[in-house]
């Protein structure tokens, strides 16, 4: 008899505590198999400050293929295109190779819509995946290595300010001209978001020299020119874009239950409403109870919980559901002058010491993961 076979797409966020407890999967007698398209997974709430510099590629990122082999699993470098679930396999993108599976977890993340953009595309970044952010870097250091480059950041939330403030700092201590840089943040700035954040960020952007451009509209991106509804145009060297993720497509193209955004639709359990043995989280689910906002804190909660409901769902045992409600849960912006906003609830600050408490939090959850793989 065949073992059982438990395959992860994806080692993202909401997979850690599976990816680190391989190991005892595979004593009690299962198969193991995390495919992923890069031997490493990039904690995003940290990419920003790789662009800025104060953190290396290898601070931010976790050694996936690494963690699993030394445990005893397979690990696939490849991309899903397609989950078959009543012949219960997934297909690769390179191999064309169909890998079976008994249960299956998607932690599959998600992409920035490409909207608009026509044309080469070279000196244009989403800000997904974050292994951009690194290319982005370095290629804003070599052009302004010639003279004063128009740097362009686009979409009005939390990451357009993160990387907005991280290309300043990027330009302030590594560049031979600093980049002349505007933030283009849609309808307002943080418009969803407490009030307060928003002059914050505000604040300390245009006290650095970077403009804000709010309650325009863009109809095209084509090589280095912005167009807006209005007709106007404006000229950028670099662009970031920055308007927001959509669940991986994998699922609609597969035909699975899937919410309004794409992404698939999960019971309280973070289990597939269509099929038992198919499990998610992170970005690319859609939480059916409630919509769940495309922030980090709740890939997290999901670990133990997906930890949990894969190892009963291979040995017939109760799942346990996943609960997103508790303490408000707390965001932290890095700004790039080494300063951030501190928000949990209504409370809300900004200073040196928000900066240091996230750099500590961030260090100490990357260690914690890092130090698994010896």
């Amino acid at each position: 008899m065949s073992k059982q076979h438990l395959v992860l797409i994806g080692g993202g966020h909401a997979h850690l505590l599976t990816l680190t407890n391989i190991r005892t999967l595979v004593d009690k007698g299962y198969r193991v198999t995390v495919i992923q398209p890069s031997q490493y997974h990039y904690y995003s709430g940290m990419g920003p400050g790789m662009l800025g510099g104060t953190y290396t590629a290898k601070q931010i990122r976790f050694q996936t293929r690494k963690m699993v082999e030394q445990q005893g699993g397979r690990f696939i470098l490849d991309r899903v295109t397609a989950i078959a679930p009543e012949k219960g396999s997934v297909t690769l993108k390179l191999t064309g190779e169909r890998v079976p599976y008994d249960v299956l977890s998607c932690n599959a993340g998600s992409y920035v819509p490409s909207n608009g953009i026509t044309g080469n595309n070279s000196n244009i970044f989403t800000v997904k995946p974050i292994e951009l952010l690194l290319a982005a870097r370095e290629r804003i250091i070599a052009l302004s290595e010639h003279g004063t480059i128009r740097v362009a950041v686009i979409g009005g939330g939390p990451s357009s300010v993160e990387v907005a403030g991280n290309v300043w700092r990027l330009g302030y201590d590594h560049c031979e001209y600093q980049p002349e840089m505007t933030l283009i943040a849609g309808s307002q700035l943080l418009g969803r978001l407490n009030p307060k954040i928003s002059n914050l960020a505000r604040n300390s952007l245009q006290k650095r020299g970077i403009r804000i451009v709010e309650g325009k509209r863009i109809t095209e991106i084509n090589k280095q020119e912005i167009r807006f509804t209005s007709g106007e145009t404006m000229q950028a060297d670099i662009i970031f874009s920055a308007i927001g993720v959509r669940p991986s497509r994998i699922f609609t193209n597969s035909g699975l239950p899937t919410g309004p955004d794409g992404g698939l639709l999960v019971n309280r359990f973070l289990q597939s409403t269509g099929f038992e043995n198919i499990f998610g989280g992170g970005d690319c689910i859609s939480f059916a109870p409630e919509p769940l906002a495309k922030v980090g804190v709740y890939a997290v909660r999901q670990n133990p919980i997906l930890m949990h409901n894969l190892t009963a769902c291979l040995t017939g045992e109760p799942l346990q559901e996943f609960d997103p409600h508790g303490s408000n849960y707390l965001q932290i912006y890095n700004l790039g002058d080494n300063t951030g906003i501190f928000c949990k609830g209504s409370f809300v600050f900004s200073g040196r010491m928000a900066f240091l408490l996230k750099d500590y939090i961030d260090r100490r959850f990357m260690r914690t993961f890092q130090q698994s793989i010896s």
